[in-house]
């Protein structure tokens, strides 16, 4: 398995060979936001006790991987990434005060509508997910999606190039299953 520390703009590159196709990305920008909300959900209620404190388990999840991001290569993603998965993780607090079953509900539903979500817009790429090769993809798909937000605002577009060179030009519709 390639290594997890790898330069962001090498695992952009990984990650982007396996989405070409304009409605698995769109796919994905509804998606992951989803999972991430949904994990957050999962994870804000369960708690560390530390120092007398109690920890939501998703500010250790939250600030480990705002480490990873950060170290990356790429300081301006990674505190763009870190920040909206950061604002998802609060939203998602409110819902760690439902009786249990009602929060596990919005938690597992929108964790499981958010992978049908994927797989519909992979079914579409005409290709299995990129974390089936390789589990980095999980941390990497919301980089991935505030990347491509970040490059439709003109952020970076040398690493934009870059990955287009490498993975393949975005398709639209049917062109993207029979390239």
């Amino acid at each position: 398995m390639p290594s997890p520390l790898r330069h962001a703009s090498e695992l952009l590159v990984q990650y982007a060979a396996y989405h070409r196709d304009r409605r698995n990305i769109a796919t994905h920008f509804v998606g992951i936001p989803m999972i991430v909300f949904a994990l957050s959900v999962l994870l804000a209620k369960p708690a560390w006790s530390l120092g007398g404190a109690s920890v939501p388990v998703i500010a250790v999840v939250w600030l480990l991987s705002t480490l990873w991001y950060l170290t990356r290569g790429l300081p301006t993603l990674g505190v763009a990434t870190s920040a909206v998965n950061g604002l998802l993780a609060l939203a998602a607090m409110p819902l760690a005060s439902l009786p249990t079953a009602s929060w596990a509900a919005w938690g597992i539903g929108l964790f499981v509508l958010g992978w049908i979500i994927q797989f519909i817009g992979h079914r579409y790429e005409g290709r299995k997910p990129a974390f089936l090769d390789d589990l980095v993809g999980l941390l990497v798909g919301p980089m991935f999606v505030v990347a491509e937000t970040m490059f439709a605002w003109g952020w970076n577009p040398s690493l934009q190039a870059t990955i287009t060179t490498q993975a393949g030009p975005v398709r639209s519709g049917s062109a993207a299953r029979h390239a």
